[in-house]
């Protein structure tokens, strides 16, 4: 027997239990299909289990520097199995917490595989949702006004490379590691690869990275790339940026992973106990029943106009299967719009120049509009300004002065055009940039803040009034 709802949602990752939510403040009757567990990607092989490793990384490399602060720990040593054990429980606590919202929300969870149908005696329209169950039983009907596309993405690989998840890795299986290996290859150097080199580098692996483009991080701004390229060597990260990998040269021989790739006109080998393909992320858009409708794909992801809505207005998509920032912050507030709209309220779709970006190495790097390089393509006149953590008193007292903070302000006008960190704790303050993004404050405005002392945040109001020289502590 059919169901009727006001919203089926595909997916119940970061942006479709999201959406589920807001729906549901709005008193739409939902349903959400997942064919894994609440949470999705994100929850359970993405950013929180990620994110737990890197913090452990971190610690063991301070008690290992437990010196330097005048604490003297003997006998310092990584249980790889607690590491794991304690990423567990963080997943599991936040996916109960997520199965509680749906229970609050009253949303309905139905578990299994769902597709989209075309026209049928169930609706005139496509967008009935049939959900396979993986125990066999018949099939479940939902027959939906809206639908909402949000089945995510999968890592990527080389065309033609066999991930194993035993000596050749995608980041799900790095994060199913039950022990370290002495070493890995990391191929590609975006924000994925150089997360995975810090943490196995701050583990005391040796960690190779080869990148295709010229440089690591190649979406942030030239001055943070070249700034994480020097944090990773001192941290013994061999780093080899135009690095051309063949997928037929990615090949396991006894016990370790032979990668032969091309750089600088030779043939070079690299050898090691892992290899880690971190080339990107895929969209799910695979068998859910996309030929069953008018909804448009391009460049393998699907097409929406502002509003999320494809080209069949009742079925939206958002995330990671319609392009764009593959963040799932950006997947939550996509999800908020659409429902918003699909309900009449008055949406704010994303724009992606507002949209915080963070990598969450050792040190950590975060961005947030316009790199300098972009402005000036973009035909700005540009004037930075930019203060060290070498010159932070809370910095040092931290124990770590890596980095910087870089404002990019439009010369003629003042406006605000782009804020770039690399440093301590960077991703937890880019958000009072995106702030002065979103109000569309000037640069000299976020300086008159009064930032407390001491404290990393100085660096930001630093960095603001450098842009005219007028930084206070600047050597």
């Amino acid at each position: 027997m059919a169901k009727e709802y006001d919203l089926v949602i595909l997916g119940a990752g970061t942006g479709g239990y999201v959406a589920a939510i807001r729906a549901s403040q709005l008193g739409l009757s939902v349903a959400v299909v997942e064919k894994g567990k609440l949470g999705g990607t994100c929850l359970h092989q993405g950013c929180i289990p990620s994110k737990a490793l890197l913090r452990s990384a971190e610690v063991y490399k301070t008690v290992k520097q437990a010196e330097e602060f005048g604490v003297t720990a003997e006998k310092t040593a990584l249980n790889f199995e607690k590491v794991q054990e304690r990423k567990s429980r963080i997943v599991d606590q936040l996916y109960k917490g997520v199965q509680h919202l749906m229970k609050k929300g009253k949303i309905d969870v139905y578990e299994g595989f769902g597709r989209i149908l075309g026209p049928s005696i169930f609706s005139p329209t496509s967008g009935t949702i049939s959900v396979e169950r993986s125990d066999g039983t018949e099939n479940d009907m939902l027959v939906p006004k809206n639908v909402l596309i949000a089945t995510g993405s999968r890592p990527k690989s080389l065309p033609g490379l066999e991930i194993d998840e035993d000596h050749i890795l995608s980041s799900d299986g790095a994060l199913r590691l039950e022990k370290l290996p002495e070493s890995i290859t990391i191929i590609g150097g975006g924000v994925i690869g150089i997360e995975w080199a810090s943490m196995f580098a701050d583990f005391g692996v040796k960690v190779t990275v080869l990148e295709y483009l010229d440089r690591i991080l190649p979406l942030e701004d030239e001055e943070v790339s070249k700034e994480m390229q020097r944090a990773m060597k001192k941290k013994g990260v061999k780093v080899i940026t135009g690095a051309k990998v063949l997928s037929d040269q990615v090949k396991k021989e006894g016990n370790q992973v032979q990668v032969t790739f091309e750089h600088k006109g030779e043939s070079v080998q690299a050898s090691s106990e892992k290899a880690l393909v971190s080339v990107g992320r895929a969209a799910n858009i695979t068998d859910i029943g996309l030929e069953n409708t008018d909804i448009q794909v391009k460049n393998d992801v699907i097409t929406v106009n502002k509003n999320y809505q494809t080209k069949e207005s009742h079925i939206y998509a958002i995330g990671d299967v319609i392009g764009g920032l593959q963040l799932a912050h950006v997947a939550s507030h996509e999800g908020i719009a659409a429902v918003e709209h699909m309900a009449g309220v008055e949406a704010h779709p994303v724009e992606e120049e507002m949209v915080s970006k963070c990598t969450y190495s050792s040190p950590e790097a975060a961005s947030v509009g316009l790199t300098e390089k972009a402005a000036k393509e973009k035909g700005y006149r540009v004037k930075t300004g930019k203060f060290s953590f070498k010159a932070i008193g809370k910095a040092l007292v931290y124990g770590d002065t890596s980095g910087f903070v870089k404002f990019v302000s439009d010369a003629d006008t003042d406006d605000l055009l782009g804020v770039h960190m690399i440093g301590p704790h960077v991703t937890d303050m880019i958000s009072e940039a995106a702030l002065a993004r979103v109000l569309d404050a000037a640069h000299w405005e976020v300086g008159q803040t009064i930032h407390p002392h001491p404290s990393l945040s100085e660096a930001i109001g630093e960095a603001a009034l450098a842009v005219d020289g007028k930084e206070i502590h600047g050597g």
